[in-house]
């Protein structure tokens, strides 16, 4: 019986795809490593396909036309036979000693049927070049014990990534029904968000599990990159208003960090289009602000009385700069891209 599927798209990964492979078969036969190639056009389906015929026991391959990181975990979910999913970049990798940590306590959870919609581990900046690693882990929630939402609590400007997460399978593909944008960067916002309304019951394991490689010129978190692709970050940003708007509760302990998940997601929004800082940028911030306040007025004034909405909306040359200064401050804190 496979504890744990592990969905990794795959995307002309065969320079850095082999670290990540790797790292996951040494979890062994409990894990189901899916390999999902996007219609790559140098040797990563030569390199799965190797994978399959070495580990036939533990990896499965998906080839097909590219259709985005969205599609890739799409059609992985798709193929999961395990009791919980995780989806790990194809450029990064899991910490081998964690990994097997969490595979005791899927194996103890399983026993004694608790049911732990989703795990929460930390994860590691591993950035390029720099020798100093910096790690994210949660300190204000309560460790190895089952947890509520009201159980939960983050420092300021914290959330949880896709990298943080481990999923209970039935959540994904059941309750949310679970399906990405295709052809759009940013859509692990998506992945983590829409299904935080199914989950009851969580648990925190202090682990240093994912280790987050940054500093590639092409990766989607590259400041340039995301002034190019403003767009579809903009897209990604509307569709979690309208699903906060449409599907949850404000005064809820869940609505709460669900309402403070779009929060940060429209304040790196608005920093990439502070930070373009051209006369449409300046409009285009305007106007999600002006979608949020007309989908849920409610959600856009807590927004805008909060540090980060009065950040973020500063008017002026000055207050722009203010904005986007006080940003690099908290790069430099949280060690991110």
């Amino acid at each position: 019986m496979k504890l744990l599927s592990i969905i990794v798209p795959c995307y002309n990964a065969e320079s850095f795809m082999e670290r990540c492979v790797n790292s996951l078969i040494l979890g062994g036969d409990e894990i189901e490593v899916i390999l999902v190639n996007d219609g790559s056009t140098d040797k990563t389906k030569q390199i799965i396909d190797w994978y399959v015929k070495k580990f036939p026991q533990i990896v499965v391959a998906i080839h097909q036309k590219n259709g985005g990181h969205g599609a890739a975990i799409n059609s992985g979910l798709r193929e999961v036979t395990a009791e919980y999913v995780k989806v790990v970049d194809s450029d990064d990798w899991l910490d081998v000693e964690a990994l097997h940590q969490i595979l005791n306590f899927l194996r103890g959870n399983l026993a004694t049927k608790q049911s732990i919609d989703m795990i929460i581990s930390n994860y590691i900046y591993d950035k390029q070049g720099s020798k100093h690693k910096k790690v994210i882990n949660y300190p204000k929630i309560p460790k190895d014990q089952v947890l509520s939402w009201d159980d939960l609590h983050f420092s300021v400007g914290q959330y949880l990534l896709m990298h943080s997460v481990i999923y209970r399978t039935d959540i994904l593909k059941n309750d949310a029904k679970l399906k990405l944008p295709q052809h759009s960067f940013y859509v692990d916002n998506i992945y983590v968000f829409e299904p935080l309304v199914y989950v009851k019951k969580m648990y925190y394991l202090d682990l240093d599990l994912y280790h987050y490689f940054i500093g590639r010129e092409d990766q989607s978190v590259n400041e340039k990159v995301m002034i190019k692709k403003i767009d579809q970050q903009l897209a990604v940003n509307r569709q979690l208003v309208n699903f906060y708007t449409e599907n949850v509760d404000f005064d809820t302990a869940v609505g709460k960090y669900m309402g403070r998940y779009v929060e940060i997601i429209t304040t790196i929004s608005s920093i990439i289009l502070l930070k373009e800082n051209t006369m449409n940028s300046l409009q285009r911030k305007k106007d999600l602000w002006d979608f949020i306040e007309q989908q849920d007025e409610l959600l856009y004034r807590k927004m805008r009385r909060r540090v980060f909405g009065i950040g973020v909306n500063l008017t002026g040359k000055i207050g722009r700069k203010t904005a986007v200064i006080a940003y690099h401050m908290v790069q430099k804190v949280y060690g991110f891209n």
